[in-house]
């Protein structure tokens, strides 16, 4: 951690931060006072509409049923586990953790809720939101990796760092970081459950968008297992790479450059358009096996 009193704390890590909320915990279950105000355990029941959610909150994709079933949940017990925030004004308390049961509380009908309020200023707020959030809640790879890429960009935090906080080998951070460079379709793929991080991990080992998008299609219409798309990137890979283009060749205006990523998008490959002084030049549109070519045919209509 960067040396200076305004991280001393944070040094220490998540667990030194959270070190006594086992305890806090524990010691509001069953029963927490219903009035505002602070208990003798350190919670205060905090007005739910006097807490926003926070900016660098990682997570952004919650199970509407899931929610439903904590809400029922919440009617019969009330919050077991309190929330944790940080007091950011009068009467004002931006959430760090625990925006699943906040929302689900909302839904139960409830007009205040457990919470576990701590200080600390707004990059500390920032760094301990992220490692909360990490620690505790079921994010999915992606939002996994973008709080990664949050806690080293914003936090001025390294990957080795980030794996010391996490407790992860950095091996393990660096594999996540590398799912935020595949195209935003397979990210989405990911994020949702439909792709899982194995397939993904495969995918990325090609160099080409065009090559990672087609693997991804195939992969997805054909159900194949994370060894079978592993087996299909060696194969594309150890294939021979296109000649560079001749030296003679300019630089393609930025007018064409369009025109060569319009067609690259529209047939979902990779497309290669070579344009000479002359005004001559020619198109190249690759595939990846037949079914591949059938697509792109079916695409010009032939």
């Amino acid at each position: 951690m960067a040396q200076g009193i305004k991280k001393q704390g944070l040094g220490k890590g998540i667990r030194a931060l959270l070190d006594t909320i086992d305890d806090d915990i524990q010691g509001v279950k069953g029963s927490v006072p219903a009035v505002s105000g602070q208990t003798n355990t350190g919670i205060a029941r905090i007005p739910l509409d006097q807490i926003e959610v926070n900016p660098s909150q990682p997570r952004h994709d919650f199970d509407e049923q899931a929610l439903r079933e904590l809400s029922e949940s919440i009617k019969l017990h009330d919050i077991i586990q309190p929330i944790t925030v940080v007091k950011v004004g009068q009467n004002k308390y931006q959430l760090i953790s625990g925006e699943r049961r906040m929302r689900a509380s909302k839904m139960a009908g409830l007009h205040d809720i457990p919470a576990y309020v701590r200080t600390t200023d707004s990059q500390g707020m920032l760094e301990l939101a992220l490692l909360e959030n990490l620690q505790r809640e079921n994010l999915n790879a992606i939002e996994i990796a973008l709080s990664y890429r949050q806690l080293m960009d914003e936090c001025g935090l390294t990957q080795e760092q980030v794996s010391e906080r996490m407790k992860k080998e950095r091996s393990t951070v660096a594999n996540y970081l590398r799912l935020l460079k595949l195209p935003p379709d397979i990210q989405k793929s990911v994020r949702d459950g439909q792709l899982s991080m194995g397939h993904a991990r495969a995918i990325i080992g090609l160099d080409h968008v065009e090559q990672q998008l087609y693997v991804y299609r195939e992969t997805m219409s054909r159900g194949l297992s994370v060894r079978q798309v592993e087996q299909m990137v060696k194969d594309m890979s150890s294939e021979k790479a296109p000649a560079a283009p001749k030296a003679a060749n300019v630089k393609l205006p930025p007018a064409y450059k369009r025109i060569e990523d319009n067609m690259a998008s529209h047939f979902s490959t990779r497309v290669k358009l070579d344009r000479k002084k002359t005004g001559k030049g020619s198109v190249t549109i690759e595939f990846y096996s037949d079914e591949d070519l059938e697509r792109i045919m079916d695409k010009m209509n032939l």
